[in-house]
């Protein structure tokens, strides 16, 4: 097996290139990113200072590409069901105590609403760091697995069209 490998300097032609190599039929899976920094220096045992001195390592960690989109759904998700729950719980609370309590789960609904929207915060800068990190060492790192020739021209193609650098083919060595 064989893989193409490209180097991004910039986020937006890295999600334009993972959304062509997808409608060019190259599976999620197919797809992968350089992990963080702590993830790669503990499995591999040593620190890096440029993402080219990756490339063509065999062990190094891995993970998968998340574009912009992704990540805000998942946090609208979080928010919603941070707020929505409370808010349902309150107005069965409500109904079933005439009213009771309503002030106080309204308060919990509002509670909910404010730990989700903390919790998107620290998603989008969770991966605006992972980001950074990843642009101060060079670039964003990208595999693509190729299985023959014509996915390889095509993987290529696309990765040069959408300004990557350093576009190259190598080896997967084989797992003993």
């Amino acid at each position: 097996m064989r893989e193409a490998v490209a180097v991004f300097h910039d986020f937006a032609a890295l999600e334009s290139a993972v959304d062509e190599l997808r409608d060019a039929g190259f599976a999620k899976d197919d797809i992968s990113l350089l992990a963080g920094e702590d993830t790669v220096e503990r499995k591999l045992g040593h620190s890096y200072s440029r993402v080219e001195e990756l490339e063509d390592e065999p062990d190094v960690p891995r993970t998968a590409f998340v574009s912009s989109e992704t990540i805000g759904r998942r946090e609208d998700m979080v928010i919603s069901s941070l707020t929505t729950l409370p808010t349902l719980l309150a107005a069965g609370v409500v109904v079933a105590s005439a009213g009771a309590v309503a002030a106080a789960l309204a308060g919990t609904a509002l509670a909910g609403a404010m730990v989700g929207t903390a919790l998107a915060r620290w998603m989008d800068k969770r991966h605006a760091a992972w980001l950074e990190e990843q642009l101060e060492r060079g670039g964003i790192l990208l595999w693509v697995r190729t299985p023959d020739e014509m996915a390889e021209r095509k993987a290529i193609t696309v990765l040069t069209r959408h300004s990557a650098h350093d576009v190259h083919i190598h080896e997967i060595p084989r797992a003993g």
